[in-house]
Order: structure tokens, then C-alpha cells, then sequence
């Protein structure tokens, strides 16, 4: 299921025909209720039911058919906590099982795409809303839909006064438009200078990572390095790097993946040290960085998205 994406801008929209949501911090979450059971798909297309087994026992509420598209967040003293979604989301089947009872799972949906096995993404996104209120109201937590208005002053105050619940910002759709799969149809406002960038390799060695190599979401698509990670992030790195590795084909023959990273390495330039080498990934992952320009300083890694 090819989800829609939203284009970043700088001001909030104003203009008749717009609605606004709060942007949640979570992990993009596809919901499908089939006639037999619950599937729970990442944004990239990986099946995480066994990670969140409260929503997937909520979701068999749903009527068979039906497909919701939302945010996955975990609430912490009185606000989202992005930290605690990704411990949800890197839990084994029975790790999974004990987190779910001191770290339950929000559901906060904000499309539905397929109902009682009609599908309606073509439907303009106001007559959506109505069907997906219609839907969860009944149903309560921990499937609800996110708030939503068409009022733009109520939205800049939204914007204003949620970050403190740890709402990351805006998303405004179109009342008339149709679901944009797979594309940025829809526009967010974000609180900070915050963005997400490829990450398309690391300095440092694969058990040791020690910057990453990114290509920022604006200006050219010439890679820089980050400035040095944190531990936390160091090991998360790791990681997922070793995760696409594994994932390779004859990555379970002796020596793959030390032949895998020794092969794939490239040279960027880093500010103030010349020309470094560094290991490339392909696919390249995704991570939250900030920056006030696309070169000084370099950009400040604040998470790796591996929800995506």
C-alpha cells in the first residue's frame, strides 16, 4: 500500500477549500483489517503486526476491508514520546507482548482508504474524514482519528500551543482532493528547521559509525557529513546497516557482509577535513537532521526514521 507523503513548507497555507491536522510524532502506520485477521504495515512496506499486538487486537473492531492509514505514537507524561514508539517498534514477538502493557500504543488515524472492501481513495478527502469519524468515534481508544479544522487561525494556534503534547507541527490537505498515493500531496508545517535527509552512508567502520553521509533535501544533491553521532545513534547505525546487509541476496554466505562493506565505499568531502572515505548504503535510510544551512555547520543527526 503506497502511502501519501506531504511536501514541506515554510509558512502555513491560508486558503478556502484547506483543512488542517497536527502532525503526530510517530511512526507512519497502515492499518488492514481482512476478512481473517489484522495486517500492520511500516511506510516502507514491512509488516509490523507482531510489534504492536494492542492496536492489531484493537483493529479487529474494524469491519472486514477496511484500510486506515495513521500515525503509530506511544503518550508519556502528557505527550508523545518518538523514543519510546521506536523501543514499540524494535521489539521481538515476545519482548512486544510485555511492552504493550506499560508502553501501550496510540493509533491516531487521519485517512481511511478502503472500506468494508470499497475502496475510496478517490473520494474527495472531506467526504474521507466523514467516513473515518464515522468509523473510530463509536469505537474509541486506542483507534481514534486526529483532530482536524478548516478554520486557519484555530490552526496557527494549534501550531502555537501543541508542541508542547509533542506535536510536531501541521498537515494540510485539500476538502476536494483525491488520496495521493505515493505522492507529496499534501503540505507540512514543521516547528523547527528540521528535515529529513538520505542517508546514503557512514564514516567510521560498520560496528563503529561514526558520522553520516547525507544528502539534504535541499540546494544540490552533493553528500556532506554530519557532525559526529551520538552513542545511542552510533549503535542504531550499526544496526540498520547490518540489517540491510542481511537482507541481501547470499548475505548468509561466510564473509558477505564484511566483502559487502569493504566494497561499497566511496570519498566525500567533510568541512575542515578534506576528502574522508566512507561506506555507502543502498537503499540509502532516512534520518532527521537540523541545519541552518546546507554546509555550516554541518547538520546535527537528531534520529534515524527507521519507521520509514
Amino acid at each position: 500500500m503506497r502511502v501519501a507523503l506531504a511536501a514541506a513548507v515554510r509558512d502555513l497555507p491560508r486558503a478556502a477549500g484547506l483543512a488542517y491536522e497536527p502532525k503526530f510524532d510517530g511512526h507512519r502506520l497502515v492499518v488492514v483489517r481482512s476478512a481473517a485477521d489484522v495486517s500492520l504495515q511500516a511506510r516502507s512496506g514491512r509488516i509490523v503486526t507482531s510489534a504492536f499486538p494492542d492496536l492489531a487486537a484493537a483493529a479487529l473492531q474494524l469491519p472486514a476491508g477496511t484500510v486506515l492509514d495513521g500515525e503509530v505514537v506511544v503518550w508519556h507524561a502528557g505527550r508523545t514520546d518518538f523514543a519510546l514508539v521506536q523501543r514499540r517498534a524494535a521489539a521481538t514477538a515476545a519482548r512486544a507482548a510485555l511492552l504493550a502493557q506499560s508502553l501501550p500504543a496510540s493509533y491516531a488515524a487521519f485517512d481511511v482508504l478502503e472500506l468494508a472492501g470499497l475502496d475510496v481513495r478517490a473520494r474527495p478527502y472531506e467526504r474521507r474524514r466523514a467516513l473515518l469519524v464515522d468509523l473510530l468515534l463509536p469505537l474509541g481508544p486506542p483507534l481514534q482519528p486526529v483532530p482536524m479544522t478548516t478554520d486557519p487561525e484555530l490552526a496557527a494556534t494549534w501550531y502555537e500551543t501543541l508542541p508542547a503534547s509533542g506535536i510536531e507541527g501541521l498537515v494540510v490537505k485539500r476538502l476536494d482532493q483525491a488520496y495521493p498515493a505515493g505522492r507529496r500531496g499534501w503540505q507540512k508545517l514543521r516547528h523547527t528547521d528540521v528535515r529529513d535527509a538520505a542517508v546514503v552512508g557512514y564514516t567510521g567502520t560498520p560496528r563503529r559509525p561514526l558520522a553520516l553521509v547525507l544528502v539534504l533535501p535541499v540546494g544540490d544533491e552533493t553528500p556532506l557529513v554530519s557532525s559526529p553521532l551520538t552513542a545511542a545513534l552510533r549503535r542504531e547505525v550499526a544496526e540498520a546497516a547490518a540489517a540491510r546487509v542481511a537482507a541481501e541476496p547470499g548475505a548468509a554466505e561466510p564473509g558477505a557482509a564484511e566483502a559487502r562493506a569493504t566494497e561499497a565505499r566511496a570519498t566525500v568531502t567533510a568541512i575542515g577535513l578534506g576528502e574522508v572515505p566512507y561506506r555507502a548504503l543502498d537503499p540509502p535510510l532516512t534520518a532527521e537532521v537540523r541545519y541552518t544551512s546546507a554546509r555550516h555547520p554541518p547538520p546535527e543527526v537528531l534520529r534515524l526514521r527507521t519507521d520509514l
